[in-house]
């Protein structure tokens, strides 16, 4: 059984970080631990088997070029370039569209979060052609969190912010990390082309993402990863969070000391 393909989306300028002009790159390449967020994505996909990754790239995408090089990481992950990725993630999403229906099923992930290896294995374990999202139950109310709504199981809303009376039994923050069937994988990424045809995909993919789930043309399943470690770094108070309070609480990635 092949692997999945995963699909790291860093094409973003990170504006809200607040970097000068001088020290301003891809969030990806932020350092924890002496280690850029990269190659902590690549060393945690392979411990848990996945080794074909596609990186959807555009700001200062010859800098993420440069880390690889220095990584001299094999098999060399393939770079896609989105040239207007100041329009978002939807289009970033869409300049992938290859890697997300050439077959086999397909990792989503955002480049811009610290995590602990239980939740790279929660993203892969389990039986072969599943669709899934991570949540984590223990998350900060307010306007920022993605959150996902379950009920019976299944997700029934996937935004930023709910509409008042909705019902559910649990809910949680999407990590940001999704996994694909095949179907799914190629259904996501006409729903994309779908928005990108209609405004020039300025939206989030996130939701595509939400189109996917409530149009219930694939099933979607929950895996629930609270109490694994973990911080999406959008603000210069993630940074904090991540190097003093997420970081400590990671467990080594193979091959450290």
């Amino acid at each position: 059984m092949n692997s999945p393909r995963a699909i790291i989306l860093a094409a973003g300028r990170g504006m809200r970080l607040g970097q000068s002009p001088g020290e301003h790159r891809p969030k990806c390449l932020l350092q924890f631990g002496g280690m850029s967020l990269l190659e902590r994505h690549l060393r945690l996909l392979k411990a848990v088997g996945v080794t074909e990754i596609v990186l959807a790239l555009g700001f200062r995408h010859e800098l993420v070029a440069a880390e690889l090089d220095r990584l001299a990481w094999r098999p060399r992950p393939e770079i896609v370039l989105n040239p207007r990725f100041e329009l978002g993630s939807m289009l970033t999403v869409h300049t992938v569209a290859d890697a997300m229906t050439r077959g086999g099923e397909v990792l989503l992930m955002d480049a811009d979060v610290l995590y602990d290896a239980r939740i790279a294995a929660a993203l892969v374990a389990g039986e072969p052609a599943q669709n899934r999202i991570l949540i984590d139950r223990d998350f900060e109310a307010g306007d920022e969190p993605v959150k996902v709504c379950v009920r019976d199981g299944l997700p029934v809303e996937f935004r930023k912010q709910l509409a008042a009376g909705l019902k559910f039994d649990t809910i949680g923050e999407s990590v940001g990390f999704f996994r694909f069937d095949q179907a799914g994988a190629a259904r996501l990424a006409a729903l994309v082309a779908g928005y990108v045809a209609a405004d020039g995909g300025v939206k989030p993919h996130e939701e595509a993402v939400r189109d996917l789930i409530l149009e219930r043309s694939v099933r979607v399943d929950i895996v629930d990863v609270t109490g694994a470690p973990w911080i999406e770094i959008d603000f210069p108070a993630d940074l904090v969070r991540a190097q003093h309070e997420v970081l400590p609480l990671l467990q080594p990635l193979i091959g450290d000391p």
